[in-house]
C-alpha cells in the first residue's frame, strides 16, 4: 500500500518529459531538412511563423487536415511505423494540391499512453520524408502523452497542412465542360482509405487472434511482400501535379480518398456536368484484384470504397491531353486516359461503363 504522504511525480503518474525531451532532439534535424522560403524561426517555440513568399500576388491559402485512420492498427500489429508518417502527410498535402495550391508548411499531433522514443521518432521521420518529398515545411506539432488513454504500443496521428495559390489560379476551373478528357494517375497502392475493409479482408483469409494463420495470405502483392504492399504510403503528387500545372491549363483535380472514385470527382464537378469513366481504361493490380475477391464485392463497391488504382484525376481539355500526359509521365507518373466529362442526363454524377 503507498504511503499517501510521499510526493508525488508526474513521471510516476505515466508522464516522462525527459522522453519528450529526447524526441525533440531527435526530430530537430528531421525537420531542418524540411526547411523552405517563408520559415521563420525553428521548432520549439510556442507557435510556428511562416511569411506568405514574396511572388504571390494575390495570395488565398487553403488548409487542410486528416488523419491516417485505420490502417494504423496494421502498423502497430505489424510493427511497421516509418511509413504512416507519410501517409499522414499526403492525406493533407494532396487536398490542398487540388485547389490547385502549393503546400506551404505542415503541423503533426502525434499522441499515446506512454511515449516510446524509437516509435515516436520513427513515426515523424516519416512525417518528415513526406514533407521534403512535398516541398513542404514541418515547422511544428505536439506530441502528447497522455496515460490511460490509449492501449500500450499504441497512438493516434493528427495532421494540419496549409497552402497557397494565386487567386485567379484556383481550382476547380469554372469551364469544365463536356468532353473535357479525364487523366487517371496511379495510386501506390490502397493509400489511406478502406482499412476497416482490408482488415476485414485479412481475417477472412487468415483468422483473427490465435486462430490466425498468416501463411494463407499471398506471400507477394504486384511484386512486393504482403505486409509491405499493404502498408505502401499514399503516394505524394505535389511537386508533379505542381509542374503540370505550370505548364498546361488543367481545369480540375480530384484526389481519391474516402468515397472512392464516386464520391470524389463529384466533388469537382460543375451542376450539370458528369464524369463517365471507361471501365478497363487502367489496369486492376492484384492488391486490389485480392482485395476485391477476398472481399466479395462487385465493381460498384470497389469503386466506392477504395481508389481502385487511381489516386488523383487531372482534368483537362482535350486539345491539352496528349501534352499533360506526357508531362506527367516524364516526371514518373502513371497516366491512364480513363474517360470524359458528359451532360449529366440523370442518374449518378459519376459513371463506370
Amino acid at each position: 500500500m503507498s504511503n499517501s504522504s510521499s510526493p508525488l511525480s508526474y513521471k510516476a503518474a505515466g508522464v516522462d518529459i525527459d522522453a519528450g525531451d529526447a524526441l525533440v532532439e531527435r526530430i530537430k534535424p528531421l525537420a531542418k531538412r524540411t526547411l523552405r522560403e517563408g520559415v521563420l524561426g525553428g521548432i520549439g517555440g510556442f507557435g510556428a511563423l511562416f511569411e506568405i513568399p514574396k511572388r504571390y500576388k494575390e495570395p488565398v491559402l487553403v488548409s487542410g487536415t486528416d488523419g491516417v485512420g485505420t490502417k494504423l492498427k496494421l502498423a502497430f500489429e505489424w510493427n511497421m511505423h516509418d511509413t504512416v508518417g507519410i501517409d499522414l502527410v499526403a492525406m493533407s498535402v494532396n487536398d490542398v494540391l487540388v485547389q490547385g495550391a502549393e503546400p506551404l508548411f505542415f503541423l503533426d499531433y502525434f499522441a499515446c499512453g506512454k511515449l516510446d522514443v524509437d516509435t515516436a521518432a520513427a513515426v515523424i521521420g516519416g512525417i518528415a520524408k513526406g514533407c521534403e518529398l512535398s516541398g513542404c515545411a514541418l515547422i511544428g506539432g505536439e506530441t502528447a502523452e497522455m496515460p490511460g488513454m490509449y492501449p500500450a504500443g499504441e497512438y493516434d496521428l493528427a495532421g494540419f497542412c496549409v497552402g497557397a495559390a494565386e487567386k485567379s489560379k484556383l481550382l476547380p476551373r469554372p469551364n469544365v465542360q463536356a468532353g473535357d478528357v479525364i487523366l487517371g494517375l496511379a495510386s501506390s497502392g490502397v493509400h489511406s482509405n478502406g482499412f476497416s475493409l482490408v482488415r476485414s479482408c485479412i481475417e477472412r483469409a487468415c483468422g483473427a487472434g490465435i486462430e490466425r494463420d498468416e501463411s494463407k495470405l499471398p506471400a507477394t502483392l504486384d511484386g512486393k511482400p504482403f505486409k509491405e504492399a499493404l502498408m505502401m504510403p499514399t503516394r505524394l503528387y505535389v511537386k508533379n501535379v505542381l509542374a503540370a500545372l505550370k505548364a498546361h491549363p488543367i481545369k480540375a483535380l480530384a484526389h481519391i480518398t474516402g468515397g472512392g472514385l464516386l464520391e470524389n470527382i463529384p466533388r469537382v464537378l460543375p451542376e450539370g456536368i458528369a464524369a463517365h469513366l471507361k471501365k478497363g481504361s487502367w489496369p486492376q493490380t492484384e492488391l486490389f484484384a485480392w482485395l476485391q475477391q477476398t472481399a466479395g464485392i462487385d465493381d460498384f463497391e470497389m469503386n466506392r470504397t477504395f481508389n481502385n488504382g487511381i489516386g488523383m484525376i487531372v482534368v483537362v481539355d482535350p486539345a491539352d491531353a496528349v501534352a499533360c500526359a506526357a508531362t506527367l509521365s516524364g516526371l514518373g507518373e502513371q497516366v491512364f486516359v480513363i474517360g470524359q466529362m458528359a451532360a449529366q442526363q440523370s442518374g449518378a454524377p459519376v459513371l463506370v461503363e
